[in-house]
């Protein structure tokens, strides 16, 4: 059995390395993908394409999974509240990098649609959360 502290040692430690290693993501792409390349050389493996169907897909698809997940247990668990708080905070963070990256890197219509796709999710979550709360 592990003790209440340890979990909550090992948990803030995660969130920790999660946040590092998005930042790192976000400030640095191709640095993260040539670091692994170079590697990669060194070890006889193949390179990992920097576009399209790279690492960043694996990613992607690995979050469209948890958000689906998200979704699903909002359908089988109506009353927990906090799978809508997870959603709507997977959603504005999409959003929110998206209407970001369309500013500051280029404007890709991509980042203009998924801008406003998951921003109108988290709001429409959010609402319906709130709602469902004064309901109750």
């Amino acid at each position: 059995m592990i003790s209440q502290r340890l979990y909550r040692s090992i948990s803030l430690l995660l969130a920790c390395a999660f946040a590092v290693v998005g930042l790192t993501f976000l400030t640095f792409p191709d640095a993260v993908i040539q670091v692994f390349n170079n590697a990669s050389r060194q070890v006889g493996m193949m390179q990992t394409p920097s576009s399209g169907h790279g690492f960043y897909l694996v990613l992607a698809v690995g979050y469209m999974y948890v958000v689906a997940v998200l979704a699903f247990l909002m359908y089988r668990h109506p009353g927990n509240g906090l799978m809508p708080v997870l959603l709507v905070n997977a959603k504005a963070a999409s959003s929110i990098l998206s209407f970001l990256f369309l500013i500051v890197s280029h404007p890709y219509l991509i980042y203009l649609a998924n801008g406003i796709v998951d921003g109108i999710i988290a709001l429409g979550v959010f609402m319906m959360q709130s709602r469902a709360l004064k309901v109750q």
